[in-house]
């Protein structure tokens, strides 16, 4: 059954050796064996069996070494015809080599030959273009009578058939151009001259019916309501074109060779043609006047033909032409962008107020309005959102600052040329005019405010940002003229609120500085006449009687009386300003005179005297309406007890007293005070002096200066002569 380790070991051949993979094959086949012989004869019986197995797998092997050595004898079999075949065409290709390297000695040899023959190929190809126009000669002699046909077709207004004789002489003109390009040279310059000679008025024709067709086209949106099927015919002929131009360009036959005249594009001139014609219809006319009432009239005169044009289009032209030309829309583009080019021409020039005010209310309001291109007989295909702005918003802001500063200028102009009128008024011999009630009234106000009234009001019916700009222009014109206090009311919206808008600060601050300086200047006319009266005081005339004083009570009742037809608070501003001026200018000539006292009974005189004049002038202001504790005479009732003062060795806690009510008095006033007293020895003035000093007052918040405004007279240098003492 099997073998030993060391018969297997010598039964190894060397080709086991070079095969390692059939040694490995071989011992998973006797491995296979073994496990299969253990299986079948485990057991002592079924060896009787042995010689049954071992006949059959005898012949088993005998089978299959047979069809083994059949195989192997096939292959070999075709293995040798393939060698041997290969044998042959080795043969065969060295056979061609030696025949292709014969013949190319033999070419070499011939080349001058072919050269020489070039200029007869030359001829030939030549001659069968020749022949090609001569066999076409037949349909190039009607040539001449189809380009008469189609002009006189085209001069009847019968495009189609005129259009249809074009079509046929440039096929007719293609055919033969294909055929002289179908011997695979170029043409020669002959025979394309002798075609060319014959359609040399194909071109004229096609440039009189283009002429003929943007002619009719220009005058498009009067033909779709006179003659419809004129300007359909149009628009049919361009289709054409179009469909020519497409299989030029994009068919099987693309650049193969150019067409004349190709592409001709005239659908791209359509729409070109309808621009222009609606540029020079409207945009373009030299003899429209655009300057103050004609701008108005051009602008309605605009708005009337654009609208009634695209209502044309709308209902007439669009069934005229095929759905892609979208020639409502179209139209609308182009009237908008014409238009908006003509405005923005119009807002360069220098125009006046009124002629920007008319554009941006026509720009802003009425062209998008139902009045024009909102209209009901537009929608909805016409949307006129999608247009965007006519004029664009930087355009609409530079016009509005332009009008505003036009506004500005004649504002300025009106209000200086009126400003004078009423300053003539004022200057005539009779009294102003009165209203009811006795006081003074001008109308200038009134019509200051319903002038700027007016502008901004007018400013509103563009835009709020219009409103806005002209109203702060007219609270900066108010600030330079400054007269009434109805202020308020031009303020925008102030009519819907529930109270009178507020003044601008600003405008209140310049207005209160108005009223103010008008005030002093009526005060200066008051002081003009107190001031001879003021140049007697102090003097002994002066103590011995009240007739200054009544005097000074005279006038100031007079102005008084004249200051009563003024409202209230500037005649109550007037009024406390009199009182302040009198006790001032009072004080003042006080001090600025070196009257002093001679003895204890001018003292007494002189505080009398001034007690008789604090009281009368406290009742006469009392009488006009200002109350005592709105006066400032109070200073001279302390004046005068200071003057009344006995002892002069209590004039410290006398001054103490008079500068705690009046902490702006300084040292020299009281010093020209004491001076009147007349008593006053220098070791009480200084005491008085070193008080002051120690006793430093603030001035408490919301106090009215009494002594600040009164200025303290310089001392008089003493007169010296040189080398000498001084006097």
């Amino acid at each position: 059954m099997g073998m030993s380790a060391e018969q297997e070991e010598d039964s190894r051949s060397p080709r086991d050796e070079e095969w390692p993979e059939a040694e490995k094959a071989e011992k998973l086949a006797r491995g296979a064996a073994l496990k299969w012989a253990s299986g079948v004869f485990y057991r002592p019986d079924k060896l009787e069996g042995l010689g049954h197995y071992r006949s059959r797998e005898a012949q088993r092997n005998s089978s299959i070494q047979s069809r083994l050595k059949s195989t192997v004898q096939s292959h070999l079999e075709g293995v040798s015809a393939g060698l041997e075949q290969l044998r042959s065409a080795a043969g065969d290709v060295r056979s061609v080599r030696q025949d292709l390297c014969a013949v190319r000695w033999h070419l070499l040899g011939s080349a001058e030959g072919f050269l020489r023959l070039a200029p007869l190929r030359a001829v030939v190809t030549e001659h069968a273009q020749l022949a090609a126009v001569v066999r076409a000669l037949p349909q190039l002699s009607s040539v001449h009578e189809l380009l008469a046909q189609s002009l006189r077709l085209l001069h009847g207004q019968q495009l189609l058939e005129a259009h249809a004789g074009l079509m046929a002489l440039e096929r007719l003109r293609e055919e033969i151009t294909s055929q002289l390009h179908s011997s695979g040279s170029l043409p020669s310059d002959q025979a394309l001259g002798v075609v060319e000679s014959f359609f040399a008025g194909l071109q004229e024709l096609s440039d009189a019916l283009a002429q003929q067709l943007w002619h009719i086209v220009g005058g498009g949106v009067r033909l779709v309501r006179e003659d419809p099927a004129l300007f359909v015919s149009a628009v049919r002929i361009i289709e054409r074109e179009e469909s020519v131009d497409d299989a030029l360009l994009l068919g099987p036959h693309a650049n193969r060779f150019p067409a004349p005249g190709r592409p001709k594009a005239w659908r791209q001139r359509f729409y070109q043609v309808m621009q222009e014609t609606i540029a020079a219809a409207h945009f373009k006319a030299a003899h429209v006047d655009v300057k103050g009432p004609g701008l108005g009239r051009h602008l309605a005169t605009l708005q009337s033909n654009i609208l009634v044009e695209l209502r044309v289009v709308k209902d007439l032209m669009v069934p005229c032409c095929p759905p892609h030309y979208n020639i409502l829309s179209i139209c609308t583009h182009m009237y908008h962008q014409g238009l908006s080019d003509y405005l923005q021409d119009i807002l360069s020039r220098d125009l006046d107020k009124q002629e920007i005010f008319m554009l941006l209310s026509w720009v802003l309001h009425v062209y998008q309005s139902p009045e024009m291109m909102g209209h009901p007989d537009l929608l909805p295909e016409v949307d006129v959102s999608t247009l965007g702005p006519l004029v664009s918003p930087e355009v609409v802001e530079q016009m509005e600052r332009k009008y505003v500063g036009k506004v500005k200028a004649s504002v300025t102009e009106w209000m200086r040329r009126t400003l004078e009128v009423e300053l003539k008024e004022w200057f005539r011999e009779e009294e102003p005019e009165m209203d009811h009630l006795g006081f003074f009234q001008s109308a200038l106000p009134i019509i200051v405010m319903q002038m700027l009234d007016e502008n901004i009001r007018v400013a509103s019916l563009v835009t709020d940002s219009l409103q806005q700009k002209v109203y702060a222009m007219a609270m900066d014109e108010l600030e330079a003229f400054l007269i009434s206090s109805s202020i308020s009311t031009l303020h925008p919206g102030s009519a819907s609120l529930a109270k009178p808008a507020e003044i601008p600060s600003s405008l209140q601050t310049a207005l209160d500085r108005a009223q103010k300086k008008a005030c002093r200047l009526l005060l200066e006319e008051l002081l003009l006449d107190l001031q001879p009266l003021y140049v007697q005081l102090p003097s002994r005339k002066w103590l011995s009687g009240a007739q200054l004083v009544n005097s000074m009570c005279e006038v100031i009742d007079k102005y008084m009386r004249d200051f009563s037809h003024v409202r209230n608070p500037v005649f109550k501003f007037l009024l406390a300003e009199s009182e302040h001026l009198v006790m001032n200018h009072y004080m003042r000539a006080l001090m600025e005179k070196k009257m002093v006292c001679r003895s204890a009974e001018e003292r007494i005189q002189l505080s009398t005297r001034l007690l008789q004049d604090a009281s009368q002038l406290r009742e006469l202001f009392h009488n006009l309406g200002l109350a005592e504790s709105e006066q400032t005479l109070e200073v001279i009732f302390a004046l005068q007890e200071l003057i009344r003062l006995q002892d002069p060795a209590l004039l410290s806690l006398e001054v103490l007293g008079f500068m705690k009510k009046y902490p702006d008095i300084s040292d020299e006033h009281i010093s020209i005070l004491l001076d009147l007293r007349g008593d006053v020895s220098k070791e009480v003035r200084n005491v008085v002096l070193e008080m002051m000093a120690q006793n430093p007052q603030s001035l408490p918040e919301n106090y009215q200066p009494i002594f600040s405004n009164i200025l303290v007279p310089a001392p008089e240098l003493p007169f010296c002569l040189r080398k000498g003492k001084c006097a």
